[in-house]
């Protein structure tokens, strides 16, 4: 079984709570989501493989 790279682990997550955001039906719910998204996208540059 092959496990998920850190780098494509916070990609996908930040990708995730995108969606969320969108589909979110409160403001509060929204800002929520987009700060994951932005916290997770942030992680994935951190985890980005050398030569990237």
């Amino acid at each position: 079984m092959r496990t998920e790279s850190d780098h494509r682990f916070y990609s996908r997550r930040a990708a995730e709570e995108r969606l969320a955001a969108r589909r979110s039906v409160t403001d509060a719910a929204r800002e929520r989501h987009k700060m994951l998204a932005a916290e997770f996208a942030q992680r994935a540059v951190q985890y980005q493989p050398i030569g990237a």
